[in-house]
């Protein structure tokens, strides 16, 4: 298992670094809109506990859509433009419902679950594109992933061999406080690093507290999406990720560290 994720890690940061270092903010929000759609499809895998009818009902499929949709609008326009979409996702669900709801009213857990999925997952990841789109974009991608990904790295790491504390038995028995005090400690010397090589111009106190905040908000995304396996019975969200599981598995963390760090560039810096 290790090893799996160690090769999988090697064949895809290569691609992601170019895409973000060399793509241009459209091919970067396509590229992040392919991601929400491949995640929206594993998360409605995990919700709707394998039911394809479901599944590729066009209520779900609408969702997907409006994914798409909102990266396009985060890329071309601004944050209120995203917002907007989000009303209008909402309003087609409701139509779409009310056309199929006389085959009963369980219609009406598949619109609360897409809007959900539209809501967990690409609202959170439009925020990456509206940071790239940002001055210095590119670099604040970069230390967002830093961040959250060897942050991930050191609980994963700490939590395996030095963890013995279960953080939330109920949730994820593997997890423990230990790892989840180290994934903290690596979110914070690696924020660190990274703002004095590539960013020293951002104050020292408030980038710690940033990658502090996003550690503990990346966690509890991870545990988020645990839930949400565990209530379903599920392990893993897919399996196109060998070592890693699915898209949603190496996004959770991302997916509520993304929006804190936006709004941290936004209201602070």
């Amino acid at each position: 298992m290790h090893l799996k994720r160690w090769i999988t890690s090697i064949i895809a940061i290569p691609v992601l670094v170019t895409l973000i270092f060399k793509g241009s903010l459209p091919v970067f929000a396509a590229f992040i809109a392919i991601v929400a759609a491949v995640a929206l499809y594993e998360y409605f895998y995990i919700v709707f506990r394998g039911d394809r009818v479901r599944i590729f009902s066009l209520i779900s499929l609408s969702g997907v859509v409006v994914g798409v949709v909102m990266m396009a609008a985060a890329a071309v326009f601004e944050a209120r433009a995203v917002m907007f979409i989000v009303s209008f996702g909402l309003m087609i669900a409701a139509l779409l419902s009310m056309r199929v709801y006389k085959s009963g009213p369980r219609v009406m857990e598949i619109v609360q679950l897409q809007v959900q999925g539209v809501v967990y997952i690409p609202l959170s990841l439009s925020t990456l594109v509206l940071l790239r789109a940002e001055p210095d974009g590119v670099t604040w991608i970069f230390f967002v992933l830093f961040v959250v990904f060897l942050g991930d790295v050191g609980a994963y790491y700490v939590g395996t061999y030095k963890g013995k504390h279960r953080l939330n038995a109920a949730i994820s028995p593997g997890k423990t406080i230990e790892g989840a005090l180290g994934g903290l400690g690596a979110n914070l010397v690696v924020g660190l690093v990274f703002q004095a090589i590539f960013m020293p111009g951002l104050p020292f106190l408030l980038t710690a507290m940033l990658a502090l905040i996003m550690g503990a908000a990346g966690q509890v995304g991870d545990l988020f999406e645990s839930e949400l396996k565990r209530a379903a019975q599920i392990k893993d969200s897919g399996n196109i990720l060998p070592g890693h599981g699915g898209i949603l598995d190496r996004i959770d963390a991302l997916l509520f560290a993304a929006p804190v760090a936006y709004a941290w560039k936004i209201l602070v810096f």
